[in-house]
C-alpha cells in the first residue's frame, strides 16, 4: 500500500436499488454489490467473431474445444475490445474457439465466472475484490492488469465553479459501493464533509445512477455532476459539463487500476496453457494498442458498434481514449488501497486479499518479451 493514501479510485458500471435488494440486505451489509445489474449472465458478442478463421493445421490447446471470455462494452475494457476486433485472442488459441460474452455489470460477470458460464473475464477492481472475499478466496484470481485511469468528476459549470462548490450539490456515481462510489465517498471524507454511505445523504447528495441514464439526468438538471468513468464522463462534457477533477491526479504517478483480467481458479488449475494463451494475446494486444493508438481507438469503436449497435462520436471518443492508460501491470498496491477506502467508508468489512493475484503466467510471458516483471504487492499466491 502506498505510504500516502490518495483519494480513491474507481471502476464503472451502475446498478439499481431493486437489483441491490434482490441480492439481499445481509449480503449488502457485508459486501455491497459493486456494479450494474444486467440481464442474465451477459449477452453473446454479436461481432462476427464466430466467423474468425482458425488457421489451417491449428490444434486445440489441452484438447479444449472453446474458452469463454467476458468483458464490458466500454473503453476501460479496451484490451478486450481491440483483442476481439483484431482477432488476437483467436490467433493465440489456435483451434480452441474463443467465445465472448458482453456484460453490463460486475456482479453478473462474477456470477457467470462462479457458475462456469465464462472462464476468463475483464473486470473492475471492486467486483474482483467483492467476488474474492465473498467466496473466502476460492473463486477467482487476478492474472493480469489491463487499464488505468479514465475516471473524472464532471460538473455543471453554472452551478459548480470550484471543488468547494461541490458541497450541497447532487453528484451521481454509478452504483452504491461500486469503485467510483467508493472513490467519491473517500474524496468527500477528505474534504471534511459528512455523507451517509448507504443513504448518500449529507453535505453532498450522492445519487446512484446507472451510467446509461446519467447523461439524461444531467440534461434534465436532476444531478449537478458525476464521478464517472469513460466514456460517460466525456458524454457529459459533450452536453456542456466541465471536468473539475481527473482522478488520476489523486494517485502517485497518476496510475490506478481500473480494469484487471480475472480467471476462475478451477479453470486456471485445469487449463493453464489456455490461460497462458489468452494472456499472451492480452500482452500482444496491449503492445499493439500502445504502438498504434489511433488505429486501436478505431478498432475499439468498431467493436463497440458490433456489440451495441452504436459507435461513439469523435467528441466523446477522442477525449475518453486519451485519459485511459493501457497496461499489463495490475497496479496491485492501488487495489489494496481501494479496499481500504471501502472499509473506511463502511461499505466493506476488512478483506483478506492474500492470494487474490497469481501473476506467474503473466510474468513468464513478459520475461519472454524482454519486459520487466510486475508486482503483486505481496498479495499473490504463496
Amino acid at each position: 500500500m502506498p505510504a500516502t493514501l490518495p483519494p480513491s479510485r474507481t471502476r464503472s458500471d451502475g446498478g439499481t436499488p431493486a437489483a441491490l435488494l434482490r441480492r439481499g440486505l445481509a449480503a449488502l451489509a457485508a459486501l455491497p454489490l459493486l456494479a450494474l445489474t444486467a440481464c442474465g449472465y451477459g449477452s453473446q458478442a454479436d461481432d462476427g467473431t464466430s466467423q474468425q478463421k482458425i488457421a489451417a493445421g491449428a490444434e486445440k490447446i489441452d484438447g479444449l474445444d472453446s474458452v469463454r471470455i467476458g468483458y464490458f462494452g466500454n473503453l476501460t475494457h479496451a484490451t478486450a475490445l481491440v483483442g476481439v476486433q483484431k482477432g488476437f485472442f483467436q490467433k493465440e488459441l489456435g483451434a480452441t474457439r474463443a467465445k465472448y460474452q458482453v456484460f453490463n455489470a460486475g456482479p453478473s460477470e462474477i456470477e457467470a465466472l462462479n457458475s462456469g458460464s465464462i472462464d476468463i473475464g475483464w473486470i473492475g477492481p471492486s467486483p474482483a475484490i467483492n467476488g474474492y472475499t465473498k467466496s473466502g478466496g476460492k473463486n477467482l484470481r487476478i492474472v493480469s492488469g489491463s487499464a488505468s485511469g479514465g475516471v473524472k468528476l464532471v460538473v455543471n459549470p453554472k452551478k459548480i465553479k470550484s471543488l468547494k462548490d461541490v458541497k450541497g450539490k447532487k453528484i451521481a456515481t454509478p452504483q452504491l459501493g461500486n469503485t467510483q462510489d467508493v472513490a467519491f465517498l473517500d474524496w468527500i471524507a477528505r474534504q471534511g464533509w459528512k455523507v451517509g454511505a448507504q443513504s448518500g445523504k449529507g453535505d453532498v447528495s450522492v445519487v446512484r445512477t446507472d451510467n446509461k441514464v446519467t447523461p439524461d439526468a444531467y440534461k434534465s438538471g436532476s444531478i449537478d455532476g458525476a464521478w464517472v468513468p469513460e466514456p460517460t464522463a466525456s458524454k457529459l462534457v459533450a452536453e456542456g459539463a466541465k471536468v473539475l477533477l481527473d482522478e488520476a491526479d489523486l494517485w502517485p504517478g497518476k496510475k490506478f487500476v481500473i480494469t484487471n483480467v480475472v480467471v476462475s481458479q478451477k479453470f486456471l488449475t485445469e487449463h493453464p496453457k489456455v490461460v497462458e494463451a489468452v494472456l499472451r494475446a492480452s500482452v500482444e494486444t496491449n503492445k499493439w494498442i500502445n504502438a498504434h493508438p489511433d488505429a486501436a481507438k478505431a478498432a475499439a469503436n468498431r467493436q463497440l458498434e458490433a456489440d451495441s449497435g452504436k459507435t461513439l462520436p469523435a467528441d466523446v471518443l477522442d477525449p475518453a481514449w486519451k485519459s485511459i492508460r493501457i497496461t499489463d501491470d495490475p497496479l496491485a498496491s492501488t487495489l489494496d488501497t481501494e479496499a481500504e477506502h471501502a472499509v473506511k467508508a463502511g461499505l466493506l468489512k476488512q478483506p483478506k486479499l492474500d492470494g487474490i493475484y497469481d501473476l506467474t503466467l503473466l510474468n513468464k510471458i513478459l520475461k519472454a518479451e524482454g519486459e520487466p516483471a510486475v508486482s503483486d504487492a505481496g498479495l499473490g499466491v504463496r
